[in-house]
């Protein structure tokens, strides 16, 4: 538990677009009829009603109890997890049907699962596998766990071919045994995005930071020249907001010229695309800024 007083958040931190929308509905009625988790409810992001509310929604693959227990997140943690659900990847492939016809993107995420030989990357790619089968034109993106640096793994996730894979680098160096489990490292995460592009360069890549955690401007411009150096190709970066009182504190609110200027210079520095505002995560309207900027 970090008790230290959080400063207060600013108002225009605060989402104030639309609210429920008829794609809501379906969306929240789909998620709910297939059994499979979101990651915009198991982490409680501040962002679901303005992206269910827009079409998208990121799928919490594994269930959504992780063996990892980061300090940052929200979604329960166990050492050994509830077994692995066979049907999710036809359920997952059935769910897309009951979406907008005219969806054209999907992110798939997961927890993390240290307890499976395989890390579950034989099921992640068995998901994404069923929806290709059954919606040829989607275009999957996966964001997946750093499956302990194991090359067999992140090599079945790169042969199901999805369009973009994603893995967090989260936050500094400096932070990172501070803020992530101790199984997760600055540079093993670096070295699974390195990989990626090592058995095959022509898959986008795609990272996240955080930020509000107490880094500093040059520790977060240096993280973004680490991803450029292997050619990371997609960046968002976002302000931390605490999920519950057992999470990290909130150092800092992060004013909207220094997302600015981390947009800036992630430009600058040769980003495909880069997102840099507050309410940003992961997976923020994946597909509009995907598809409209790289696809195009």
């Amino acid at each position: 538990m970090d008790d230290e007083t959080e400063p207060s958040a600013p108002d225009w931190l605060r989402y104030k677009g639309k609210t429920l929308t008829k794609k809501f509905s379906v969306i929240r009625s789909s998620v709910n009829q297939s059994n499979i988790a979101t990651v915009c409810e198991a982490a409680s992001c501040p962002n679901r009603t303005e992206c269910w509310s827009g079409g998208t929604a990121t799928f919490l693959l594994m269930g959504d109890v992780c063996t990892r227990g980061c300090k940052f997140c929200n979604i329960k943690t166990a050492r050994n997890p509830p077994p692995l659900n066979p049907e999710e990847p036809a359920n997952l492939a059935q769910a897309i049907y009951d979406w907008e016809t005219d969806l054209n993107y999907i992110v798939l995420t997961s927890v993390d699962r240290d307890d499976l030989p395989d890390g579950g990357s034989t099921h992640l790619a068995d998901c994404i596998t069923a929806v290709q089968k059954e919606h040829e034109k989607i275009n999957i993106e996966i964001l997946i766990p750093d499956f302990q640096g194991k090359t067999e793994d992140i090599q079945r996730i790169i042969d199901a071919r999805p369009q973009v894979i994603a893995h967090n680098i989260e936050t500094v160096r400096r932070l990172t045994p501070k803020v992530r489990d101790r199984r997760a490292s600055y540079d093993q995460s670096l070295d699974v995005l390195r990989k990626i592009k090592d058995i095959d360069s022509s898959i986008p890549t795609k990272s996240s930071i955080m930020v509000g955690l107490s880094e500093k401007r040059s520790e977060v411009i240096e993280t973004m020249q680490d991803l450029r150096k292997i050619d990371v190709d997609f960046l968002t970066i976002g302000q931390y907001m605490r999920p519950n009182l057992k999470s990290l504190a909130v150092r800092e609110y992060v004013s909207l010229e220094q997302f600015e200027e981390y947009e800036r210079i992630g430009n600058e520095m040769g980003f495909k695309y880069i997102v840099s505002k507050p309410l940003v995560r992961s997976s923020y309207r994946a597909g509009e800024y995907y598809i409209s900027q790289f696809l195009k």
